[in-house]
């Protein structure tokens, strides 16, 4: 079986602070390890590509402190994490806009997605400052652009066209996992996820280890994917013969 793209919304780091009395930012700093120990462990479970909503374009509206700091471990997190991810092999790109990223993030974020260009053995993609609403309006206006420069036909725009100018060809995720037990996709891969598999979990993300993810992995596992279709179809059944009546031989 080819290797699992694997797309994650990081949910509960703020519950977990909560419940322990400490204050959100603490929640997120646990989410970082839950970051580190579910990256460690992907490739070794036919991982290869990873998706994680790392911070949403309506986050945006949380207090400036929470989402300054929010941004400093993601800086932290590309100084800190940045050998280790090469000598793993683990290639890291960034999705979603750029210029609203502070400028020490940013350059860390970039300086990481250039130094691991080369590696294969996992794909990282961090969703930053990401709507997917948005994303998809982007490519759509890429698209036009090209039909209005006469670089391409309007009845060349096809589905497959607009996934290809949407994701660059990443392969589409295989499974969604949300964590917290909350159960909705909040602008995240919206037309990406069109055939994941989805597994709602209410670990809270800063409790989320290896063995929750082999958990979601085998849960997969058991599920069959029709992607429309009819799926395996079952073997005839056996010919019902009434009881009193001998079964007829074979001439």
């Amino acid at each position: 079986m080819s290797g699992l793209h694997v797309a994650v919304i990081m949910d509960g780091n703020g519950r977990w602070a909560r419940s322990r009395g400490l204050p959100r930012w603490r929640g997120h700093l646990g989410g970082v390890e839950s970051v580190r120990d579910v990256v460690r462990a992907a490739p070794d479970l036919g991982i290869t590509t990873l998706t994680l909503y790392a911070f949403s374009s309506d986050n945006w509206k949380r207090p400036a402190a929470e989402v300054g700091r929010l941004f400093w471990l993601l800086r932290e997190y590309c100084t800190r994490e940045r050998g280790e991810l090469l000598e793993n092999g683990v290639r890291v790109t960034a999705i979603g806009r750029r210029d609203r990223i502070p400028r020490s993030a940013l350059a860390e974020l970039v300086r990481t997605e250039t130094e691991t260009a080369g590696e294969s053995r996992l794909h990282l993609r961090l969703a930053i400052d990401y709507s997917s609403k948005a994303e998809i309006a982007r490519a759509s206006r890429e698209l036009a652009q090209r039909a209005e420069t006469g670089s391409l036909a309007a009845g060349e725009i096809s589905p497959d066209l607009l996934y290809q100018t949407l994701t660059g060809g990443v392969a589409a995720p295989d499974l969604l996992i949300r964590t917290a037990g909350e159960q909705r996709l909040s602008d995240f891969l919206l037309w990406e996820l069109a055939y994941a598999e989805l597994y709602f979990t209410t670990v809270l993300w800063p409790d989320f280890r290896r063995a929750d993810l082999m958990r979601a992995l085998a849960d997969f596992r058991r599920r069959e994917r029709r992607f429309g279709g009819l799926g395996a179809r079952p073997a005839s059944p056996p010919e019902l013969v009434p009881a009193n009546e001998p079964k007829r031989r074979a001439v």
